[in-house]
Order: C-alpha cells, then structure tokens, then sequence
C-alpha cells in the first residue's frame, strides 16, 4: 500500500520547471516576465549568483503580461534578471498535536529557529469556509472562565465574537484570561501586526505556561511586510481548522482584524486598486467574511473564534468595525471609561451583545441578565445627578434600586487574571444576586 503512494506522488511530480525573470520592482511589488503562474500560487525568486538563495514570494496580479509578486520577507539583493521560479502550489503549513505549545511565524516556522517536530502533515492555509447546511447549530455553552462573559453574554461552542476596543484597554488581558481560563481542547492565538516587544510580553507575562500548554501561538509582527501579516492570520485559521477536523473544540483568537485589514490594503494599493472607504480598497471588504467565515462549526468540530478591532479614537462605526460587527455572531466592547476607573474587564454590559445566548440558556439565567443590565442602564443614566447630589431618594424606585445594586454590579464584572471561575459558579451568582 505504501510503494503505491508513492509511486502515485512519483507520478504527480512536474518534471519541468516553469521560470520567469524579474523586470522592475515598484513599491511593494515585484514585476517578472513569466512564468505560468496563476493567483495565489507560491513562487521563489532566485537571489545570488553564487549562493543561490530563495526568497519566497506570492502571486497577487497582473498587469499587462506581467506577473505582480510579493515577498514574504524584505529583498534587498534583487536584481533586474533574477529567476523566478513557479512551485504550481499555493502556500501550506505543517500541522499536527506536536504543534501545539510551539510559537511560530506567519509561515508556520518556529520563532526560536529550532525544527518542528517530527509526525506533522502539510495542510493548505486558504481553505473554502463550511457548506452553510453542513453546520451543526450552535446549542452548547463553552466556558471561558470569565465571569462577565459566561453570565451575561454566553458564548456557544462554535460562535465568533469580536472584541471591540482602542488600544490599551486590556484586549491581550482578556484574550490570556480565555485562552487560561476556557475549557476548549486547543487555543489558537494569532498576534498580527503587534510591536515586537510586546509578544514576549504576551507569552511570558499574560500567557504563561498555564496558558501556553494547550497552545499554538502564531505571530506576525508590524515590521514584516503586509504578505506576512496577511498570512499570519491565514496560517492560524488553517491550524485551527485542521484541529477542528480532529474533532475537537478549538479556541481561535486572533489580536487584531484591524491590521489583518490595514495589510490587506497595502497589498491593494501596491497593485492598483483605488481606495475606497477611508482609503480601504474594495478587496478589504471581500476579504474579511473569507477569512471570519472558515470559523464557526462544521461536522466534526467547533471553532470559536474571537476577533479583536481596534476602534480609531474609539469610533465603533469606522468602516472596518462596522463591517465585522455585521459578520459575526456578537461582539464584546471594551470602554476607555470603564477601564481608567481600574474596572478589569472593562467589558461595558450596555453596548456589548451574544446573538446566540438565547439558545444556550434557561429562562431564569436569560432573566438575571436583563435585570443586571437594566439596573446598569438605570444608573447610568442618573449618574451624573446622582454624583452631585440632585437625586433624592425615594423619587423612583427602580433608581433607588439601581443605586443598591451598582456596587454588587462592578463587583461581579471586576476580575483579576488569576482567578479562574467555573461557568456554573458564574451562573449560580448571577441567580443568587439579581434574579
């Protein structure tokens, strides 16, 4: 059985090798004549003429009878004539169980240098999103070990959520706490576009071992080019989804969308698309329900995806929050205000939704949660009488409440990182203190 595969791999090999030659490079992009290429297809471009070194590159267009490249890491020794050489493949990673607790690049590559273990397969990074009708609906609770969360906004084994916040709010705290915390089979982290001194601090300070033993960390830094990034957070949906035909329950997280986007537009312009919406390219919008939809479920597992944007001037309508608000199953915001009173996490109760929490839990904990928030909401919209005085109590009584329980309310959403609460004990308070 084995000499027959291998004789049929034997049979697939291409015999000829398909070489085109650089021209010019312009901006980002890299110009060749030749080779029979088609988008999306891995390419090396041949660098030296005695060392021979490859760089690899992608095919991202056309123009005229030119084919447009792109490298995954910065060329400075090109040259006009460098040999481009056609692979008829697109890009793919090794995956497999020995991954997991590794941290590796957007190519799938450990970060440390040293080799991948031995038993993983290539799996291909672009792959179709599930047949819509061959999802399981979402009809279990996954608990993520924050309060907040579990209780008022129930996340489903397979749901996407995007966590929605400016920068410096505790976006990477809370992506630790679920990734330490939650009680899914393999976490997924994708660092895309972070500063290079903050994913050590990531991994060693917020992650820690806890969190890194049931891990893979994917990372793409804001240095490396826009390809990279790109594929960085191709790489981590396509590991994520090879665990997911495992038949496990995964957690993909991926810090952030908004550079995914940013990259994906300088990869737009350098080719020739006109900007758009504040200067986002057409493909922009295309791309981003390709890559959001591969989550989710499918019949063998569950991917749970969350998605953080980061909101200019925390803005929630800019156009790419606005679009990924539209795609997925709910989102979480994260509040400046919340998070400067030391409030941890700064989730706000009132701009935060689950679209799916209704099918997940019982009416009396559906209940609890409108009561909290309504309460919040009723202070909220006081407060400033309330701080200086002007409310008298006894006016109303649903303030009067409101006012009672406000300090249960920031109680119960308050949470250090390390403590860890059990989905039922979340619930259980809940019941206990608003129902």
């Amino acid at each position: 059985m084995k000499v027959a595969n291998l004789l049929s791999e034997v049979a697939a090999i291409d015999s000829f090798k398909s070489y085109g030659k650089v021209t010019r490079v312009v901006g980002l992009t890299i110009e060749s004549k030749g080779p029979q290429v088609s988008i999306g297809e891995l390419c090396y471009i041949i660098i030296g003429k005695s060392s021979k070194r490859k760089v690899m590159a992608e095919v991202v267009g056309f123009r005229d009878e030119m084919v447009l490249l792109m490298p995954f890491t910065t060329v400075h020794d090109i040259s006009p004539g460098s040999l481009v050489e056609a692979t008829k493949k697109p890009l793919q990673v090794k995956v497999g169980s020995g991954l997991i607790g590794q941290i590796v690049d957007g190519l799938g590559q450990p970060l440390n240098g040293h080799e991948l273990p031995n038993g993983l397969t290539s799996f291909p990074t672009e792959n179709v999103p599930p047949n819509p009708l061959s999802r399981p609906r979402i009809q279990e609770p996954l608990s993520l070990g924050v309060r907040a969360i579990d209780s008022l906004f129930t996340v489903g084994k397979g749901q996407r959520i995007g966590i929605f916040a400016g920068s410096g709010v505790g976006k990477s705290t809370l992506m630790a706490m679920i990734a330490k915390n939650s009680d899914a089979d393999v976490n997924v982290i994708a660092l895309i576009g972070e500063r290079g001194r903050e994913v050590r601090d990531f991994i060693e300070r917020d992650l820690a071992d806890d969190g890194l033993r049931k891990t893979v960390v994917v990372v793409a830094t804001s240095d490396q080019p826009a390809l990279m990034r790109i594929k960085g957070a191709m790489t981590a949906t396509a590991i994520a989804e090879y665990f997911r035909n495992q038949g496990l329950n995964v957690t993909l997280m991926m810090d952030s969308v908004t550079r995914f986007a940013m990259a994906q537009r300088e990869i737009g312009l350098a080719i020739g698309e006109p900007p758009t919406t504040k200067g986002y390219t057409p493909s922009v919008f295309a791309y981003l329900p390709k890559l959001l939809e591969r989550s989710g479920t499918n019949e063998y597992g569950s991917i749970t995806a969350f998605y953080t944007v980061l909101v200019d001037g925390d803005d929630m309508n800019e156009p790419i929050a606005d679009a990924v608000r539209g795609i997925l199953d709910g989102h979480l915001v994260l509040d400046r205000k919340l998070a400067n009173k030391g409030q941890f996490p700064a989730i706000n109760p009132l701009k935060s939704i689950s679209r799916v929490m209704n099918d997940l839990v019982d009416p009396n904990h559906r209940l609890a949660a409108d009561r909290l928030r309504q309460l919040l909401a009723t202070y909220i919209e006081s407060e400033d009488l309330i701080n200086i005085g002007a409310y008298k109590r006894g006016t109303s009584k649903e303030l009067d409440a409101a006012i009672l329980a406000y300090p249960s309310i920031i109680q119960f959403i308050k949470q250090t990182t390390e403590e860890r609460v059990s989905f039922d004990e979340a619930v259980h308070r809940l019941l206990n203190e608003f129902s």
